[in-house]
Order: structure tokens, then C-alpha cells, then sequence
């Protein structure tokens, strides 16, 4: 594939036709396809006649899409949508591609696609290849699944260090692919050859081991029980450094489940409301209102389909929900649905993956 022209979010007025729906933003695309193609095949200023044209269409869908164009091979323009592996969008992503009409001189891909880095990459003048980046692997005390990673970069210093891991990051994304490099490592850091603590392993071998752990995985959970014991919530207060209370309702019969990473997926809903006149919690109204919204979304992420509810915490103005999930792609649908029906509310939604529910150590989830 030739160099591809890549468009990160803008600023641009929407025409009047409104897309609401994968099959209306296909359709519109249909009506402008032979400009888009022989804009790509021509190099024709791709940025303003084609990235600044589909970017607020796509925006009207979910304004998380970025993009890449260029020519697949002489006679097939290529549009990769990627999400720059944030993963609350990955679905998204996945499912408007899967919904694309078939054309003969178009191949639309959904995230970036695991590339043959042979010769590497270059930024800035500075070489990223499986010739001067290794790795190993790190053993996490308590935490076997865990899968934390150094890779180790010949040249990096303090001066240039941020340029090398955003160098390393952007190989990595393209070597693995963008969806692997986002699922497949837990956690990660960037040193230099002088600060190696162990044997070095070249990058090349990467996804090897990362399918050999994959596949350890997986065997070792393939028959655990999902949770199915009854709930048995507890009341956590506390009080924050600005004086303000905190008060939690946390799942504890979750708390000594020891298949936690067959759930690694956690989503945290955000969940901003006006608390002022009640200590920063929220009143009767307020309260009542984000209890059936919470409500409604544990109807939709059952526990037979593999979601677990950890609970819920109201401090500060902010009230924060949690869910484990075995798949991460479920609760990004809900969620966004749900910040999509109530604007009424400022909310914000993360999903990370975290085998052993470290986030949650403040209320002892992190017990095996």
C-alpha cells in the first residue's frame, strides 16, 4: 500500500442532510464515490476534497472516526477508519464498515490493519524497526495474567525520549494492528538499551508471544464458572480532602471472586449533576433520575452475557457507575446510547482493560 494521507478530527460545518444512521451516511457516500475516488487516485488536495467533506458526516455518527485514504493498488482507493485505539470506539468503527456497500474500486477497512514493517518506519529523520527495538516481558507479583511489556529503543536519552515513544507507539500500532495493540498488552514502557534489566528479545517476535499468551489465556478460562452468586451490596463512606462526603454502593460478593480477569473489561460512566445545595451528592430529583438510568443499564448488560454491575460511587457533584465485562464491545453500544438519550446530563464514559480490578483497591475488589 502507497502513503497514505491521514485526516485527526476538525472543526467543519455539517450540510443539511442529517445522517443518523450507518445506512444514510453509505447512501450519501454513494452519491459523491466517483469524486472521492478520482480525488485519492489524483493526489487532488485529499485533505480539503475529501477529508474535510466525509469528516462531518461521520461526526454526526460518533465523533470519535479519524481516517486514512490512499490507493490499495492502481485501481482501488482504500478508506481506513481507525479510532486511534481508543476502545469505548473500536465497535463503532467495526460495525460502519461491516454496514459498507461492496464497490468495486473502493476497499474499506475498519482499524488499522496489521502491516509488514520490513524496513520499518521513519519520523523526524529517526529509523523505528525490528532492528533497533526489543523486548521483554515483565513478571507482575500476585498478578500472573498480566501482560506488562518493556521495549527497549537503541538511542533513547532523556532529551529525545518522547520522540522515541511516540515512535515506538506508532510502529507498534501498525505492526500488531491497531486492534491488537490495543487489546492484547496490559501495560507497557518505553527505556533505553543501558537501563535493560534482562535478556532482549527482538520486536519481530512480538506477536508470537503475544498469541502464545493469548492462547494461555484463554485455555486457563475457557472453563471457569461465570459468576453467578447473589448480589450483596455494601455502603463505603468517606470523605474527600475538600471536606466533601463520598458515598459508595459496591457489589461485595464480587469482591473474593477469583476468576476476576475472565472479566477484564471494566467501563466507568461518568455522570456530572448539580450537588451544591447537598454536600456535592446529589438530591432527590437528581438521585431518582440517575438510579433509573442505572437501572435501565443493568437490564441491558446482564450477567448471563457476561457483564458483571462492581457498583456505584456519588461524590463531589459526580456520580460514577462500574461494569466488568468479558467484551468490551457491548457495553460501548449501551453506554453511548445512554449519553446519547440524556443530554440533559454531562456525562463521560472510559473503558480500559483491567484484569485484576486494580482500580477498584480503595474497596479490597483486588482480592484473589
Amino acid at each position: 500500500m502507497g502513503i497514505f494521507d491521514k485526516f485527526f478530527s476538525k472543526n467543519e460545518e455539517k450540510e443539511d442532510a442529517k445522517i443518523k444512521n450507518y445506512k444514510d451516511f453509505w447512501d450519501w457516500f454513494l452519491t459523491k464515490e466517483k469524486d472521492f475516488f478520482d480525488v485519492v487516485k489524483n493526489h487532488d488536495n485529499i485533505e480539503n476534497n475529501f477529508f474535510d467533506v466525509i469528516a462531518p458526516k461521520l461526526k454526526e455518527l460518533n465523533g470519535g472516526y479519524y481516517f486514512l485514504a490512499g490507493m490499495s493498488d492502481d485501481f482501488t482507493a482504500e478508506l481506513i477508519l481507525t479510532v486511534e485505539g481508543d476502545i469505548k470506539n473500536i465497535v463503532f468503527a467495526e460495525e460502519i464498515i461491516t454496514n459498507a456497500p461492496k464497490l468495486d474500486r473502493w476497499k474499506f477497512t475498519a482499524l488499522k490493519p496489521e502491516m509488514n514493517l520490513t524496513s520499518g518506519i521513519e519520523m523526524d529523520g529517526t529509523k523505528f524497526s525490528g532492528e533497533n527495538i526489543f523486548f521483554y516481558e515483565n513478571e507482575v507479583e500476585g498478578y500472573p495474567d498480566e501482560i506488562d511489556i518493556t521495549f527497549v529503543y537503541e538511542g533513547l536519552t532523556e532529551e529525545n525520549k518522547d520522540a522515541i515513544v511516540t515512535g515506538v507507539c506508532v510502529f507498534l500500532d501498525n505492526f500488531l494492528g491497531e486492534l491488537n495493540f490495543a487489546t492484547q498488552i496490559d501495560t507497557f514502557n518505553v527505556i533505553g538499551k543501558d537501563n535493560a534489566q534482562k535478556e532482549l528479545v527482538p520486536v519481530t517476535k512480538l506477536k508470537d508471544f503475544l498469541s502464545w499468551r493469548e492462547r494461555e489465556f484463554t485455555e486457563k478460562y475457557k472453563n471457569v464458572k461465570s459468576f453467578s452468586e447473589e448480589d450483596k451490596f455494601s455502603v463505603f463512606e468517606a470523605t474527600l480532602q475538600n471536606g466533601s462526603p463520598l458515598i459508595a454502593t459496591i457489589n461485595t460478593s464480587l469482591l473474593t471472586y477469583d476468576s476476576k480477569a475472565s472479566y477484564p473489561w471494566i467501563s466507568i460512566l461518568k455522570v456530572q449533576y448539580n450537588g451544591e445545595n447537598n454536600n456535592g451528592l446529589p438530591q432527590k430529583e437528581d438521585y431518582e433520575k440517575l438510579s433509573d438510568i442505572e437501572e435501565q443499564i443493568i437490564e441491558e448488560l446482564k450477567i448471563e452475557d457476561g457483564h458483571l454491575y462492581i457498583g456505584r460511587e456519588n461524590a463531589d457533584n459526580m456520580k460514577e457507575s462500574y461494569f466488568a465485562s468479558k467484551d468490551f464491545r457491548k457495553p460501548s453500544k449501551v453506554l453511548k446510547k445512554v449519553m446519547d438519550d440524556h443530554p440533559e446530563y454531562t456525562m463521560t464514559l472510559e473503558i480500559y482493560k483491567d484484569k485484576y480490578w486494580q482500580s477498584f483497591e480503595r474497596y479490597n475488589v483486588n482480592q484473589n
